[in-house]
Formats: structure tokens, C-alpha cells, sequence
């Protein structure tokens, strides 16, 4: 899963529907301090940084993801294209570095290429509580070690509730970080989404565990 963090809407739209068509999941960030809520909700395996974002620069942002402890592929974007601006950006703690304007196929190779370095140290990432548990490796969710049927979507909105338990997220946020920025869904599809969700933990779980917060958004009690 890629986090992307650019402020400008024309690129970033660009990026998301190139990166999609070659089978990444999407988060987007406008802004670095954007970028370190969805780094705190959510687990990337590469992040894209923009240098230049309003609110946080992505060389901030990249020094405090790495204070925070995070692992994965950084890899930094920016117009600046002098030695001393690569060696500012590498020693932020950036694994690599693109100068715009760039052709995708150069991203592409470099997203690779990061992968690569980071799946020699690949390890499952769970999270467990009561009973019961989300393994982010393999996308799958259980109740007392029984798996349940999920779809990729069904997950993903699971997770984003799981991780945030006893916490309201509204309608709009789930929107946004389980379907992307070009999401074609509506608020009565989410709504549908929730009752089958709802529907598959009930075949496993009786007890009420999405709870409706009206005219808000939902919440997971455990």
C-alpha cells in the first residue's frame, strides 16, 4: 500500500490513477502533517513525498515518520535538482529521489526497486484485541482465529475501524481513506457496506460491534 503525498490536485490525480491501474492501493495526503495522521491510522509499505506541501515539507515530514519509527520506502519528489538538495533529501531519511518533471515509468522502476530492498524484511503486521484480530500482510480479519470472508473493500473498512476502536470516523473520512480520492460511492453505498459488514461479524460475533454515530459516522466498540 502506497501513501502519497502531494498538494498539487492535477498531479496527484494523475499519480493515483497510474499507480492504481498497476494494482497499488492509494492513500492521499495534501499535506505532510496530513501525511502523519494517515501514517499513525494506517500501515504503508512505500510513501511518496512531495517536497514542496504547504503546513509540513516533505523533508519534515520524512524526518519525523522516521523519529516515529517507520520502516518502509520513503521516496521524495521535487523540482529541486542540485547535489546539495538530493543530499538534503536523502539524509532526511529518504530512500530515493525523483526530480520533476518525471515520466511514470521512472517512478514505476524506482517503486520496484524499493520493494525490493524492502522485502527482505517482510514480517506480519497484526494487531489484536479481544478476540479478535487483523494480520495487515494478508489483508485478513478473525474472530477467535476463524477468518472471516471479506471482500478487499469489506477489509479495508474493517481495518480502518478496527484500528481506530472507540473512535468516531465520519462518513466522509471512511470515503475517502477505504475508496480514494476518485471514489464513486455515496454515502447510501456506505451505509449498504456497513450492513453487510455488520451481517458477516454476526455470523461469527453476536455482539453489536459497528455502532451508527447518526448524522456523524460510525465507531467500533470491542
Amino acid at each position: 500500500m502506497i501513501l502519497l503525498a502531494e498538494d498539487e490536485v492535477k498531479i496527484a490525480k494523475l499519480l493515483i490513477h497510474l499507480l492504481k491501474k498497476e494494482g497499488y492501493e492509494v492513500d492521499h495526503a495534501t499535506n505532510g502533517l496530513e501525511a502523519l495522521d494517515y501514517l499513525s491510522m494506517n500501515t504503508y509499505d512505500i510513501i511518496i513525498l512531495d517536497w514542496m506541501m504547504p503546513e509540513m515539507d516533505g523533508i519534515e515530514a520524512c524526518k519525523e515518520m522516521r523519529l516515529r519509527g517507520y520502516e518502509g520506502g520513503i521516496l521524495m519528489l521535487t523540482a529541486k535538482d542540485t547535489l546539495d538538495d538530493k543530499i538534503i533529501g536523502l539524509e532526511s531519511g529518504a530512500d530515493d529521489y525523483l526530480i520533476k518533471p518525471f515520466e511514470f515509468r521512472e517512478l514505476r522502476a524506482r517503486l520496484r526497486a524499493l520493494e525490493r530492498r524492502s522485502n527482505k524484511s517482510i514480517r506480519r503486521d497484526e494487531m489484536v484485541k479481544g478476540a479478535f484480530k487483523i494480520d495487515r500482510s494478508q489483508q485478513k480479519a478473525y474472530y477467535k482465529e476463524a477468518a472471516f470472508d471479506f471482500s478487499k473493500k469489506e477489509y479495508l473498512l474493517f481495518e480502518l475501524l478496527f484500528e481506530n476502536i472507540g473512535k468516531t470516523i465520519t462518513r466522509a473520512t471512511i470515503i475517502d481513506r477505504v475508496w480514494g480520492i476518485d471514489g464513486e460511492i455515496t454515502e447510501n453505498n456506505l451505509e449498504a457496506y456497513i450492513r453487510l459488514l455488520r451481517k458477516k461479524i454476526n455470523t461469527k460475533c453476536k455482539d453489536k460491534v459497528i455502532v451508527t454515530v447518526r448524522g456523524i459516522g460510525y465507531k467500533m466498540e470491542v
